[in-house]
């Protein structure tokens, strides 16, 4: 993973009409969290989107790829959480709009399922 100091401000910027939004560094990427919950990854000056099986196929119809990541030279390991956003969200705002809802609509499925695992629901 590899991102550039200017596109992290670029992308706080595009996402700062969503909430709160914090981007913090990781194995040379970074995470987009928005209200405390991640639904976006930064690398190569790429964003991806959080999915989840209700989400995966718009992204899919799309022919957009899912996230991956060089385990060992030659070798690499997908993420199928995250998908590749459209370009189209750096200058349509219906299209950012739309992408980025569904991506947060995931996190925050996530993130239920996650307190309700913590509670013993399940």
């Amino acid at each position: 993973m590899a991102i550039s100091a200017s596109f992290i401000e670029q992308a706080k910027e595009l996402f700062q009409p969503f909430g709160d939004i914090r981007i913090r560094k990781m194995f040379g990427g970074a995470g987009v969290y928005c209200d405390e919950m991640i639904f976006a990854l930064l690398d190569d000056d790429m964003v991806f989107f959080k999915v989840d099986e209700e989400t995966r196929k718009a992204f899919v119809r799309r022919g957009l790829a899912p996230f991956s990541y060089e385990m060992k030279p030659g070798e690499r390991q997908e993420m199928k959480g995250y998908y590749a956003a459209p370009e189209e969200i750096f200058d349509d705002e219906d299209e950012l709009k739309r992408w980025t809802t569904l991506a947060l609509d995931a996190a925050s499925r996530a993130a239920k399922f996650k307190k309700k695992r913590k509670k013993g629901g399940l």
